[in-house]
């Protein structure tokens, strides 16, 4: 084809950064040699310079392979705990988590750990009520996973009001999956008091392989090995990596970057919805219909098209040159969508669901021509 529309910003980002450079020491950062002491200076200039995007102190932040690594990290940390007396779930997460999270709730559950999914409102978002009614109920609970943005609909969980909820529960450990947060909302890790947060690299543009753990103080994990990472994460670093996803921490999450990317992202996704709603009046539907822009990222639409099951759209779509997603790419196995089945739409709204994710070099142009695609594909179906 001539030309492709990619329109899957949210399963991965186009690479900005070079996974490798000339001048990345490619020494052992473990080995005391002068390589070795190189490759060490260049994984810490990277550590401070995520630090201080994020706001947090360098020795709070971890390399790690990914997001899901860093979740599981977390997770399964609470096996090396002391255990609370019976009293319902330890662990707390809600239904609009990412699979690297909902998916580790079985093993546990089989290794004895007991764990609550909350359902989401119609919005897709997770209510302080239902919170804190599963407070309540769960006295022996010790960790709380709340996504900062949902990766299937955008929704935005308000993390101030929820984290204040939850910090009055002694104890209670706190983790965020940040990674549709990062360059694409404000973030606020100091406010929020969160004890852990999980990023992604290639995400934001960087290379895969590559992702960050926020712990604001030091945990037990559960797997053990080298003792690099200070022990939370054995193997030998990804200097470049590393280099690689601070550089693009610094582009997209800077306050100044990302009050001028968002408010683009807000304008294109505006347009798209509109010019879907004028030349589709009678099939288009974002999800939820109710949809509030101000509790919704911009850069990430879930819609559906009535009569046309999103598997279609997203193979047609394809073969015309844009790139879209039924949802999550770590789930894409399964046609189950929990997210929507949370926010309690039917089977059939479900099936025909679809994500549109926009990224930082999306232009008005590929929004107008998926707009038309979109419009042409569901007259011929």
């Amino acid at each position: 084809m001539a030309s492709r529309y990619y329109f899957d910003w949210a399963a991965t980002a186009p690479p900005e950064t070079p996974e490798g450079k000339p001048n990345v020491p490619f020494g052992n950062p473990s080995s005391r040699h002068g390589e070795g002491k190189g490759a060490r200076e260049a994984l810490e200039e990277a550590r401070s310079r995520c630090a201080a995007v994020l706001r947090v102190r360098p020795d709070q932040i971890y390399f790690s392979s990914g997001a899901s690594e860093s979740n599981a990290v977390v997770l399964f940390s609470l096996l090396m705990k002391d255990r609370r007396p019976s009293g319902g779930a330890e662990l707390l997460c809600s239904a609009g988590e990412h699979p690297s999270i909902l998916e580790n709730l079985g093993p546990l559950e089989r290794l004895g750990l007991k764990s609550a999914v909350l359902t989401l409102n119609s919005l897709g978002a997770l209510d302080a009520g239902v919170l804190g009614a599963a407070l309540e109920k769960n006295p022996a609970l010790r960790m709380a996973a709340i996504t900062g943005v949902n990766n299937e609909t955008g929704a935005v969980n308000d993390l101030a009001a929820l984290t204040e909820l939850l910090q009055k529960k002694p104890g209670l450990h706190v983790h965020s999956d940040l990674v549709q947060a990062a360059g694409k909302i404000p973030l606020d890790i100091p406010a929020w008091g969160i004890d852990s947060a999980s990023f992604s690299g290639h995400k934001l543009g960087g290379p895969r392989g590559i992702g960050l753990l926020y712990l604001r103080r030091p945990l037990v994990p559960l797997i053990r090995g080298g003792d690099q990472e200070g022990g939370i994460r054995p193997g030998t670093e990804n200097v470049a990596g590393a280099l690689a996803l601070a550089a693009c921490l610094e582009a997209r999450a800077e306050p100044a970057a990302l009050n001028t990317s968002w408010a683009l992202a807000r304008e294109r996704m505006e347009a798209l919805i509109s010019l879907l709603a004028s030349k589709l009046p009678d099939r288009f539907a974002p999800v939820p219909a109710n949809r509030d822009d101000n509790a919704f990222s911009p850069w990430i639409l879930q819609a559906r098209f009535k009569g046309i099951p999103g598997e279609v759209l997203v193979r047609v779509l394809d073969q015309r040159g844009f790139a879209i997603s039924t949802g999550s790419a770590c789930s894409q196995a399964k046609l189950k969508r929990p997210v929507l089945e949370s926010m309690g739409l039917d089977e059939e709204a479900r099936l025909e669901g679809i994500r549109i994710s926009q990224g930082w070099s999306t232009t008005m142009e590929e929004i107008k021509a998926l707009a038309e695609i979109l419009a042409e594909i569901c007259e011929e179906l």
